[in-house]
């Protein structure tokens, strides 16, 4: 219900698109002032990315006017009205522009946009600051849709709560109007040729003592001031070249370091491994792929991510979530495995969920893990098609390196499924001509789980039916 709630959202966001009418106090043709929109439902502010037109180009309804950087993703602002775009008020690479904030200007065709040069953010109304990341973090962060009643989810509580008041500015003069300053702060007493000599030497000139009349520095103080060895070494190291490079953390990267540490903090985490002969999988799989006369392409992950469904449906318990709601906790246990599936992108990882998939074939698994993917890491996915989930699966097996890991669970969800590389391995063998060796496709894998919803003999059982499954691959056609 609360996704379909998140769609209707959605779809009706660009027939809202936050705009508003205005006519400024200035003399300038009736516009459009077009405001940040909130194209999620738990989106508070967002980065401005490339802007599809440039003034003075007409729209029409359903272009895409400019992209914005949400929490999650990088989203297309399709605009939803005839006009032409008068002026850009948020310039492309603008960070932290609050939902409701001016970005550009729209006027009727025909309009004069020549005016609109002159056209700055106080004549659009202003703008408010965004709002302070901590009341905002942990919707932003949330992997599943908001109202849903949980603790785990995003709080739709109001923003403006009273809050304490900030401490008094500095204490200004009643008798002059000016902040009180201490001698630190106070501009050092020079003449104007001293200052021109220190800046064009680079002499800090607060550390000159002046010998003119009331301790004024003159040019002659600047010219024999030698610097102490102290000062001279720090100018050398301000001087020298820095050894690192600041990388400013994108909206994502905070949101997945929260996500993570909230889940590692509050989930009581235990992980079971096992090793699984994947050699009948692989074998199944080249049989399906050569007849399929180029309508598919399975990948050993489809088969996994089938695999857990049926573990899930065996194992019910592991298909649920830990949550608060009214005061009351409760495990809520889901009748459908929706299964997100970590994908690797330019700016992060995301897990796009593949729903129902008890109820999939393996080609559908395969057609749809593949356009989540691609969309993941072009930007383009929506907020439902990656918040929510019952389980999740998490596959470095491209990675010839990784033998095994373990994975961090995403909440509210109650556990993860770490798969490492396919490696070759000797097994014994009996056979009539006596003992050997065959050689066997093995995979380590690891679950993940939440001790609060899942024991441990549970999270056994579930490794035990998913090791069942995969070795015996035929049983996922049935």
């Amino acid at each position: 219900m609360d996704q379909d709630i998140d769609a209707l959202f959605l779809r009706q966001l660009p027939a809202l698109a936050a705009i508003a009418r205005r006519y400024a106090s200035k003399s300038f043709p009736p516009h459009t002032v077009v405001t940040m929109p909130a194209l999620s439902p738990t989106m508070t502010s967002g980065n401005i990315g490339t802007w599809q037109k440039a003034a003075g180009d007409t729209i029409a309804p359903g272009d895409v006017l400019v992209e914005i950087e949400t929490d999650k993703a990088q989203m297309d602002f399709e605009f939803q009205e005839d006009g032409v775009l008068a002026k850009i008020l948020k310039d492309s690479g603008e960070k932290d522009v609050a939902v409701g904030n001016p970005i550009a200007v729209m006027v009727e065709e025909g309009t004069d946009i020549a005016p609109f040069e002159s056209f700055t953010l106080d004549d659009a109304g202003g703008e408010k600051a965004p709002p302070q990341k901590e009341s905002t973090e942990e919707a932003a962060e949330s992997s599943e849709p908001p109202d849903t009643g949980s603790k785990t989810a995003p709080s739709t509580l109001p923003k403006d709560a009273p809050k304490e008041e900030s401490k008094s500015e500095p204490q200004e003069s009643e008798s002059s109007g000016g902040r009180l300053q201490t001698s630190l702060e106070r501009e050092p007493l020079a003449s104007p040729s001293a200052k021109a000599l220190a800046l064009e030497r680079g002499v800090p000139i607060k550390q000159v003592k002046g010998t003119g009349p009331g301790g004024r520095i003159t040019k002659q103080d600047i010219e024999k001031y030698k610097p102490t060895s102290s000062a001279a070494s720090a100018s050398s190291a301000a001087s020298s070249a820095p050894t690192y490079e600041d990388i400013p953390a994108s909206s994502m990267r905070k949101t997945i370091a929260n996500r993570l540490q909230q889940s590692w903090n509050q989930n009581p985490h235990y992980f079971v491994t096992a090793t699984v002969s994947v050699t009948k999988l692989l074998k199944l799989r080249q049989a399906l792929n050569a007849s399929a006369d180029g309508q598919y392409k399975l990948s050993v992950n489809d088969f996994l991510i089938k695999a857990a469904a049926v573990a899930c449906k065996k194992v019910p318990a592991v298909n649920s979530s830990w949550r608060e709601i009214d005061g009351q906790i409760i495990i809520r246990q889901h009748n459908t495995v929706d299964v997100s599936v970590a994908v690797a992108t330019p700016i992060g990882l995301m897990t796009p969920i593949v729903k129902g998939v008890e109820g999939l074939g393996l080609s559908s698994i395969s057609a749809q893990v593949k356009d989540l993917g691609k969309r993941a890491r072009d930007g383009k996915l929506k907020p439902e098609e990656y918040q929510g989930g019952s389980f999740t699966i998490s596959n470095m097996g491209m990675n010839a390196a990784i033998d095994r890991f373990t994975a961090v669970i995403n909440p509210p969800q109650a556990g993860i499924l770490a798969v490492g590389t396919t490696k070759k391995v000797a097994v014994p063998s009996s056979t009539e001509e006596g003992n050997g060796v065959e050689w066997d496709e093995q995979v380590v894998v690891t679950g993940s789980f939440d001790h609060k919803v899942v024991d441990g003999a549970v999270g056994g059982d579930w490794i035990r039916e998913f090791k069942k499954v995969v070795e015996n691959p035929l049983e996922m056609l049935l």
